[in-house]
């Protein structure tokens, strides 16, 4: 090869160099050290550790992501040849200029769903093509060391590359619930404990809405019945924003404290619960609400609030006469806006059920590990007098107490679940295949 040839691939070398800098920062996501064996292990030590080295990992960007297995590669083309030929077929619809309005509404809906995993697809191709380049340049560069170490050296920052967007390729093509991405209603009840429970409760639900503005969603509190002391009996609230409900679905559980209660004066430490349920947010074409299936009930308000509140019937209770689900919204002066509110809360409760009831005919390895979100089951304790927090299901321990009071350190908790929510999916998605 002449000169200007090892020229020209010498700086063809460093294009791809700047090339995978400018990829490294846009397409870098948290890596972790999983490995096929470890997908299917169900062991919270495991998780433990898996989720330390996830957290120490997300500020180093030179990270190794783990190596897929050959086996998993060739499912992984599989699917991505169909993503390219439906991604090619929905195109083909929206350009076309006598397709109907429906079609084309629901292909562009399609497409906007596809576009971020084709986009990544186009990039993982486009480091393919480097590697083969690469490649023909050291088998061509024999006779030239420099040339072929620096070619070997690239080869090595492709692969990694490569190998980077296949994992985030495995992570876009994991089952994914469809209600990820709704709003939420948040539900809290005070449990066994009296006051102390109903005190706890208002905290729990303070830490949500505190946890809601670290992350730039709107809380809006939709109901609250405060207790003797100012605790609250029961209060809900929606929340909107990106991904609510997949970041909040597995807080939805009994959470008990441990602590002294500001009445015990012997300083003996008491255990009281509240429940929590997140339910992902609906609305009537999602659930089908008719009519005649609601009785509505208004009556007066009661509790604190001035002469107009205990005065007009401006509280609402929402009955669904086929499954008996009542739901009652005194918090504001309107009717229209208590309704409102009802009937929102009310969607959500039903659209649940229809979830809850098509899951329960479902096997799912992330019932056995995580547990079943339901309501029912404890998940969490909030030992004060130690300072800790410690969740069940994956058996992580949080002591700054205050800090996840605070909705700070919630993540720690969140994060972790949803870890563990992508282990089980990965060992799904192998096993399956």
């Amino acid at each position: 090869m002449g000169v200007g040839g090892r020229l020209e691939r010498l700086n063809r070398c460093r294009m791809v160099a700047a090339a995978f800098k400018q990829l490294q920062s846009h397409f870098f996501s948290r890596p972790s050290n999983l490995t096929q064996n470890q997908l299917c292990c169900n062991n919270q030590t495991l998780l433990r550790r898996l989720y330390s080295a996830a957290a120490a990992a997300a500020t180093k960007a030179d990270e190794p992501q783990p190596q897929l297995s050959a086996d998993l590669i060739n499912i992984m083309e599989q699917k991505l040849s169909a993503i390219e030929n439906r991604h090619a077929h929905l195109q083909a619809i929206v350009n076309q200029p006598d397709a109907s309005p429906d079609e084309y509404s629901t292909a562009n809906k399609e497409l906007k769903k596809l576009q971020h995993t084709v986009d990544v697809v186009a990039e993982l191709r486009k480091k393919n093509k480097e590697i083969q380049g690469l490649k023909l340049l050291i088998a061509d560069a024999q006779e030239d060391k420099d040339m072929r170490e620096m070619a070997s050296e690239e080869l090595g920052e492709v692969s990694k590359e490569e190998n980077r967007l296949r994992c985030l390729l495995l992570k876009s093509l994991l089952p994914k619930d469809d209600a990820d991405e709704r709003d939420c209603i948040l539900e809290v009840r005070a449990g066994t404990g009296g006051e102390e429970a109903s005190l706890f409760a208002m905290e729990i639900f303070k830490m949500y809405e505190k946890y809601s503005q670290t992350k730039g969603w709107k809380f809006d509190v939709i109901n609250v019945a405060e207790s003797d002391m100012k605790g609250y009996k029961e209060a809900s609230a929606a929340i909107s924003g990106s991904d609510v409900y997949g970041k909040l679905k597995f807080e939805s559980g009994i959470h008990r404290v441990q602590r002294v209660p500001m009445t015990e004066k012997s300083g003996r430490v008491h255990t009281s619960a509240v429940s929590v349920a997140i339910l992902p947010q609906a609305d009537q074409v999602d659930v089908h609400l008719r009519n005649e299936d609601l009785r509505i009930d208004t009556y007066r308000s009661g509790g604190a609030g001035g002469q107009h509140v205990n005065t007009t019937n401006s509280a609402v209770r929402i009955t669904h006469v086929p499954t008996g689900l009542t739901v009652s919204i005194q918090d504001e002066r309107s009717q229209q806006q208590n309704k409102a509110k009802a009937l929102k809360v009310m969607c959500a409760k039903l659209y649940e059920m229809e979830r809850s009831r098509a899951a329960a005919s479902r096997s799912r390895l992330r019932a056995e590990q995580i547990g079943s979100g339901d309501r029912s089951e404890r998940i969490r304790t909030y030992n004060f007098p130690q300072g800790r927090v410690t969740d069940h299901r994956v058996g992580i321990t949080n002591h700054s107490i205050d800090g996840v009071m605070q909705g700070e350190n919630l993540d720690t908790f969140i994060d972790a679940l949803l870890l563990q929510q992508e282990m089980d999916a990965t060992a799904s998605f192998t096993s399956t295949q």
